[in-house]
């Protein structure tokens, strides 16, 4: 498929077509040179368990844009200040959301090693499933998973796809164990 002059627009910017574009201040640039090659796949709910419903986009977004306020649950009290970013999340119902542009490093893996690489930030692309590392996750996630890792094979380098807690093992556990890392294969070798 020859893609249309203004989706290679919008990959040349940065954002993908079909993403609902959000965007993140917490991110940088990548160093010169830097290659993506590695996609990490986390999840995220605020609170815990809980998934959006309402007009704004929800804790996650806010939290992504640093609007989150700390004292809207008690859960959300350590979380001030802190200024976390990833390039996209995924909701429960498959919609998909960039934060950041692909050529910029966004700021989710934080104190992370993969294959004796450190900083994953600077060769990756963060990923955000709204979920929990010890709940399933929808067949629309994985869907839209799939659609989003196909489409980034064909812009990117990447050759590597890992959890969070695959990079940070110790410090997280995401997506965590109910992730079906077979499912998700096994669409993506079968290209739907």
């Amino acid at each position: 498929m020859v893609p249309t002059a203004e989706a290679v627009d919008e990959a040349a910017a940065g954002w993908l077509d079909g993403a609902r574009r959000v965007p993140s201040p917490n991110c940088d640039r990548r160093s010169a040179g830097a290659e993506v090659e590695l996609v990490v796949l986390h999840c995220i709910s605020l609170p815990r368990g809980q998934y959006r419903n309402d007009a704004d986009g929800g804790a996650i977004e806010r939290l992504f844009t640093n609007r989150l306020d700390p004292a809207a649950h008690p859960s959300f009290a350590d979380l001030a200040g802190l200024r976390v970013s990833a390039h996209f999340l995924i909701r429960r119902d498959g919609e998909l959301i960039q934060f950041v542009p692909l050529q910029e490093r966004a700021w989710h893996a934080g104190a992370s090693r993969w294959r004796s690489r450190e900083r994953c930030n600077d060769f990756s692309l963060g990923i955000e499933l709204e979920g929990t590392d010890d709940s399933e996750f929808a067949a629309a996630q994985y869907a839209s998973l799939a659609r989003l890792l196909r489409k980034l094979q064909g812009l990117l380098p990447l050759r590597q796809l890992a959890g969070h807690g695959d990079v940070a093992p110790g410090r997280k556990a995401d997506p965590g164990v109910r992730f079906d890392w077979t499912r998700l294969l096994a669409s993506l070798a079968r290209n739907t």
